[in-house]
């Protein structure tokens, strides 16, 4: 499986901003075996990046690698949601 490459836009340094971070984080170490980049974007400070991306709610992870193009909106508890929207199948060694 290639690298992971996400991206996740954020409405500044809020509890639910930090709880998508944080559990992003937490899924992809767990069943990506640490194979991802996840780029962390405040659209407060970059406005433009979120527009240009048509991103219209925050939280809102976008999944660029591998390809198809993916989108998942809200603060990524529900970890079967995530994983399916991913296209992530759990990683069996860390259960």
């Amino acid at each position: 499986m290639g690298k992971h490459t996400l991206k996740l836009y954020v409405t500044g340094q809020t509890p639910r901003s930090q709880r998508a971070i944080a559990n992003i984080r937490e899924i992809c170490e767990k069943e990506t075996d640490g194979e991802y980049e996840l780029i962390v974007i405040d659209v407060l400070e970059n406005p433009q990046l979120a527009e240009d991306e048509k991103i219209i709610a925050t939280p809102t992870l976008v999944k660029f690698l591998p390809p198809p193009l993916r989108r998942i909106i809200g603060d990524l508890s529900n970890q079967e949601k995530v994983l399916l929207g991913l296209d992530l199948f759990p990683n069996k060694k860390n259960r």
